[in-house]
């Protein structure tokens, strides 16, 4: 009996009609091969458990008792993509610098029909809210992609995936902000990754809510034309009796998210994981700060961060 599948990997879906029940995982990854080129070794696929454990390859379809067109994730990097990622970045300003913080970011910013989509945002996006917001904290907004993880790694578990003292991070940074997760998918995806990583079942610390692509505007800009950023006048509007431009701060590896509101966006380094044939371990980037520091040093840290951002404004607003 045919059982069609659906897997997503790199921004794409592709769709398994071929197989039926009688076929393995690894029927699967060898399928999956050919519409990706990367190597089955290589490929790790979410969603395919056997009592609650990660699939085997010889473990058949069938078993896994899954309905037609099942959606799930597939991640690895191809074979001819590793030496290029293991290698150093490359020096230009699209990875330096996704745009420039002058006179066009101020342009975008207060333009009015950009202004309009917030507000509609406001007002029609819906927000699960998994945790209710907390008196007196202040906010986080992380990324997931190349952020918090690395979703074209072919590493084989959560802890491999993410970033280096994730959870030591966000149990220091939730004594004093609230937390909320923001990614350009969707939030089946947003919701798959966080339960991987073991975000959403911590139990030193909580997310507040986790908002998806559907809550990003499209811009345009004079030097890039049309992009989709993460207005944080979202979350402002929705949520105006505790958050605020005044403390809230965004990590996000690509920089022209922050373009509606640079003053709160910190870019960090993206976060790359590659597996090796005779290597177990991941080669990764670590968070701008290369040590777990105490929740007072992280306060102080993004204190300074908010007093310089606050200064840039003011001497624009001079000018």
């Amino acid at each position: 009996m045919a059982l069609p599948i659906i897997v997503k990997w790199g921004g794409q879906e592709y769709s398994v009609t071929t197989l039926s029940e009688d076929d393995t995982v690894l029927d699967l990854k060898q399928f999956l091969k050919t519409l990706t080129g990367v190597l089955p070794e290589r490929q790790k696929l979410l969603g395919l458990k056997v009592k609650g454990k990660p699939a085997e390859n010889d473990v058949k379809l069938g078993a896994l008792k899954l309905k037609p067109n099942t959606k799930i994730m597939m991640m690895g990097t191809r074979e001819e993509s590793l030496e290029d990622v293991l290698g150093p970045p490359p020096d230009n300003d699209d990875v330096v610098n996704d745009f420039d913080i002058e006179d066009e970011v101020v342009e975008v910013e207060n333009r009015e029909e950009n202004l309009l989509k917030i507000s509609r945002r406001v007002k029609e996006y819906k927000v699960e809210i998994l945790n209710p917001p907390r008196e007196g904290k202040k906010l986080l907004v992380l990324d997931v992609d190349y952020t918090l993880f690395d979703h074209r790694s072919c590493a084989e578990t959560g802890v491999e995936l993410m970033r280096p003292y994730l959870h030591e991070f966000l149990t220091s940074a939730y004594e004093d902000y609230d937390i909320v997760i923001w990614s350009a998918t969707n939030m089946k995806w947003i919701e798959a990754k966080m339960k991987e990583l073991g975000v959403s079942t911590n139990a030193n610390y909580k997310i507040t809510f986790m908002l998806d692509s559907a809550a990003m505007i499209t811009v345009h800009t004079p030097r890039r034309g049309l992009i989709d950023v993460k207005p944080l006048g979202v979350i402002w509007g929705k949520f105006s009796e505790f958050y605020s431009k005044k403390n809230t701060i965004m990590f996000d590896d690509i920089g022209r998210n922050f373009l509606m509101n640079p003053q709160n966006g910190l870019k960090v380094r993206l976060l790359l994981a590659i597996c090796s044939h005779n290597l177990d371990h991941v080669v990764e980037l670590l968070w701008y700060r290369t040590s777990v520091v105490s929740s007072a040093e992280f306060h102080k840290f993004l204190e300074v961060l908010y007093s310089y951002a606050h200064r840039q404004e003011n001497k624009k607003q001079l000018k």
